[in-house]
């Protein structure tokens, strides 16, 4: 399942998923994996069980190769299956150096899209369950994000997605959304439903995506 949790700047998305990956501590409710509670999801939500990409993605001054790695050892078809699924190959045909062309410090050498689709590549090289995603495609642009949601959207029936997204490319495609307000879900559903049930869905949908997109306080 594909589900987008959205809302307005400092209703609490970003700070769910933290609580859900054990990033943060969580003073009620329960954490289930296939009907089974996690007591611990800071040790349990890593892989191959799921993997994170944060709102700001970390690069190391390496080479490109190393940062999706990590020193993992990967089959040939594996790393080439991430570079497509993040939409990166056109990009790295444009380096000089491919795989091994060095990034820079923080991926200073990258454009922010880059970065955000080198974060995603390292995600998808790991395989795993669930893909934890927070904002990822918000320096991308519009045709680059809606082919990387479809090729991801693809994978449907082999990986279950939990995205924070305020984007319309990634809300069309979601089996569901979670809609966010002062911490708490308000409304769930379709983009349809909630288009037609939820007032605060709606206001989100016809403000468009600059509403958004602050990167301080609580998301």
């Amino acid at each position: 399942m594909f589900t987008v949790v959205t809302g307005r700047v400092g209703s609490g998305k970003t700070t769910l998923l933290h609580t859900l990956l054990g990033l943060l501590p969580r003073h009620e409710g329960q954490i289930l994996w296939n009907s089974e509670p996690i007591d611990d999801p800071a040790a349990f939500f890593v892989p191959p069980h799921a993997a994170f990409t944060p709102q700001v993605p970390r690069l190391f001054s390496d080479a490109l190769k190393d940062n999706l790695l990590l020193g993992r050892t990967v089959k040939p078809n594996t790393l080439q299956a991430a570079l497509h699924a993040s939409v990166l190959e056109v990009d790295l045909d444009s380096f000089n150096e491919g795989l091994d062309t060095m990034v820079g410090p923080r991926g200073v050498k990258l454009s922010g899209g880059q970065i955000q689709r080198v974060a995603a590549a390292r995600m998808f090289v790991s395989d795993p369950e669930l893909l934890v995603i927070d904002d990822l495609s918000s320096a991308l642009d519009a045709e680059t994000e809606a082919e990387l949601w479809r090729r991801l959207r693809e994978r449907r029936g082999t990986i279950t997605c939990l995205v924070v997204s305020h984007r319309p490319a990634a809300l069309r495609i979601a089996d569901q959304i979670l809609v966010m307000d002062d911490g708490t879900v308000v409304a769930r559903g379709t983009l349809d439903e909630l288009l037609g049930q939820s007032s605060l869905m709606r206001s989100l949908w016809q403000s468009g995506p600059v509403v958004a997109d602050g990167v301080t306080g609580r998301r």
